[in-house]
């Protein structure tokens, strides 16, 4: 045997132990460049085979017949460029006159089997541009976030995507988030990445977990208010609407409409206020919320109401006082009395987890994307964290959280404690805590010697 021969073995042997254990690896070494070539070679039969090709134009045809050649071949998309990445290829396609970027929608499981990648996704970059990003492997499987990742103000990165890429929760854009799932799907661990991102930013955490504070009382140095029972819920959620409607006080003194103001500088939310003067943002995040709508007695019924009127209050005004609501739940559906259909009609990201029912993936998705519903009861249980995540443009995608253990998620709280502003009027729900001790190894006293 010779040495070419037993190198050639080895580097096969290696290939599929990497493809076997460690995919991620075996891509950026071996994968990235057969599945180059791959497409390259196979591209334009593959465009063919998938009605993805049109007719020449007339006048080439005209050119051909006078010519007396043959007919020239159909054309596929144009290739604009092909670029890899650490999970995938984004292949960026010109369309030709008469395609739609439907048709290669519609085309993307077919050309995941034709191309041997994984997944296939594509998304309209502009009129007759089109994005395939594939996925060379199961991205979800092992999720392993990009070592850089862009933050924001009020923009963090909360979990992986199928596509490879990164999964932002921005509050600028959709203020307002509902996330739902059964008990073990990844609910806890979804809300624990968050908290961890949104430490290190400058805005103000409430919490409100009525399973006793097991949750995020854990997490309470970062936390400007808390609450841990129904009845200091439905006074923290008051003091919210009070301090809400100071905000916008002080918006309203603010706006300086005036002949000479641009329009630009009109301040109509806490983010037009000059710095010296714009309030903490604020976001909200409510766990567990069938415990704030359920009842047994009366003056229980007259509590609950207090509570969904304030939240649906600050769902449907807070957002340009720069209050933000993360609500989680097992279910949220009309069972829970009246008002919650209101409420949940302003959370306009939607989260769902492993759910145990149709009914379920339909309170989260049936009113803003019905094909997302199928996908949300098909998640197996043995893959915590995944879920599936849309908003009201009727976008959906499969994501998976990093794990985040409560003790990674309270040492982040406590390394940005110092961040927790004190709002004034939440000052009588800040959790009182005694002062952080850091543990200093002390050494050993030496023995004595013994007197002689």
């Amino acid at each position: 045997m010779t040495g070419f021969t037993v190198a050639l073995l080895v580097v096969v042997a290696v290939a599929g132990l990497l493809r076997w254990r460690r995919p991620a690896w075996y891509w950026l070494a071996f994968g990235v460049t057969l599945a180059t070539l791959r497409v390259l070679v196979r591209y334009v039969s593959v465009m063919e085979a998938c009605g993805l090709t049109v007719p020449p134009p007339r006048w080439r045809l005209a050119l051909a017949r006078m010519a007396s050649r043959p007919a020239p071949e159909s054309l596929a998309p144009r290739i604009m460029r092909l670029r890899p990445t650490r999970t995938g290829l984004v292949l960026r396609l010109g369309l030709r006159p008469g395609q739609d970027a439907f048709d290669v929608a519609a085309s993307c499981d077919r050309l995941r089997h034709s191309f041997a990648m994984y997944g296939v996704t594509s998304r309209e970059i502009r009129s007759g541009v089109v994005e395939l990003r594939m996925t060379g492997y199961d991205v979800l499987a092992r999720v392993q976030m990009p070592a850089k990742v862009e933050r924001a103000p009020m923009r963090v990165p909360v979990a992986l995507r199928e596509d490879g890429a990164v999964h932002y929760r921005d509050y600028r854009t959709t203020p307002h988030a509902l996330t739902v799932g059964a008990t073990k799907s990844g609910k806890s661990v979804y809300q624990r990445n968050l908290v961890a991102e949104l430490a290190a930013q400058d805005v103000a955490l409430v919490g409100i977990d009525c399973k006793q504070g097991v949750e995020l009382f854990p997490l309470a140095r970062r936390f400007s208010a808390l609450a841990d029972n129904p009845d200091t819920a439905a006074d923290l959620l008051d003091a919210l609407v009070t301090h809400m409607e100071g905000v916008y006080q002080l918006i309203r003194a603010e706006q300086r409409i005036t002949a000479d103001i641009p329009d630009a500088e009109i301040a109509a939310d806490i983010w037009d206020l000059p710095d010296r003067l714009r309030p903490t943002p604020i976001v909200l995040l409510v766990d567990e919320v069938a415990e704030l709508a359920l009842f047994a007695t009366k003056e229980e019924e007259k509590r609950r109401d207090r509570i969904i009127t304030a939240l649906a209050r600050l769902a449907q005004l807070g957002r340009a006082a720069g209050i933000y609501l993360e609500i989680c739940g097992q279910r949220f559906g009309s069972e829970l009395g009246k008002g919650i259909t209101m409420l949940r009609a302003q959370l306009t990201a939607r989260t769902a987890h492993r759910v145990n029912d149709e009914t379920s993936a339909n309170m989260a998705f049936g009113d803003i994307a019905p094909d997302a519903v199928l996908a949300a009861i098909s998640i197996p249980t043995d893959t915590p964290g995944l879920a599936v995540t849309g908003d009201s443009t009727g976008g959906w995608a499969r994501i998976r959280t990093p794990h985040t253990s409560m003790r990674q998620a309270v040492n982040a709280c406590n390394r940005h404690a110092h961040r927790a502003p004190d709002l004034p009027g939440l000052a009588a729900f800040r959790p009182e805590l005694p002062p952080m001790v850091s543990l200093v190894k002390i050494p050993a006293q030496t023995k004595a010697p013994a007197s002689a």
